[in-house]
This record gives structure tokens, sequence and C-alpha cells, in this order.
């Protein structure tokens, strides 16, 4: 039988993470697959860096968080197709969360409306959610 947790339980760990990251944190999005794990090194080319608010998601919620406030570059950072992102401390060098970024649609932990950026040019995360397991 697989561990079920109350909503509590899983609301609970949802907003730890939050409180480990810290405010303000830095989602930077990369070219090429994600590293295999957060403390290993950076790869891939820079294509965006996003400051996020000071509150950059809402409290958990049915087992559930959401991202808040506006999550944008307006001004990407490099040219270049997307292919996974790190959510960093407001240090912007203290990865505590990676993973896929996918076209809208595509199933990825992020999905943008394009994988193409352009420097210069803006962008902009509409949605994402995190959902603790053992429901």
């Amino acid at each position: 039988m697989a561990i079920q947790k109350s909503t509590s339980v899983r609301n609970s760990e949802l907003d730890a993470i939050f409180t480990a990251i810290g405010a303000s944190g830095i989602l930077k999005f990369r070219s090429g697959a994600a590293p295999a794990a957060c403390a290993t090194a950076d790869s891939g080319t820079v294509l965006a860096t996003l400051n996020l608010p000071a509150t950059y998601m809402a409290a958990a919620a049915s087992g559930s968080k959401a991202k808040t406030g506006t999550w944008e570059d307006t001004s990407a950072d490099a040219s270049g197709t997307g292919g996974h992102w790190r959510l960093y401390a407001s240090d912007g060098t203290t990865c505590h969360m990676q993973g896929t970024l996918t076209a809208s649609g595509g199933g990825g932990d992020i999905e943008l409306s394009t994988l193409t950026f352009v420097a210069t040019q803006p962008v902009t995360v509409t949605s994402f959610t995190l959902t603790a397991g053992g429901a």
C-alpha cells in the first residue's frame, strides 16, 4: 500500500519548501537537459532570469501550491531553445529546485507558450503549481 498523507501534512510539506528557499527566489531558464541534481553544477546557457516577487507562491491549500504575482523577465538574456529550469535562493547561486520545461501541453514541470527564447524579448510564466504526493 502506498503511503497516504492528510491534506494538512501535504500543505505543510509544500509550505516548508518555500520557507527553505526564502523570499524573492530567482528562476532561470536554461538550454539543454537538466543536471542530475540541484547539487550538480549548472549546465546549458542561461536564456532568461526571472527575479520573483518576495511572495512568489501562495500558501498551500488542498495539497497544492500555486505561483502568485508576476513571474517575468522583460528582456531575455540570450537566444536559444529552452530545456530546463532551476529555482535558486535570492543569491542566484544556491539551487533548490529544478525541472523540465516544455511548450504548452507538453507536460513539463513548467510550460511556456514557446521554448524559443529571443534575446531582449519578454518571457512570462503564466502558471506554475506544485502538488504534494500521498493524496
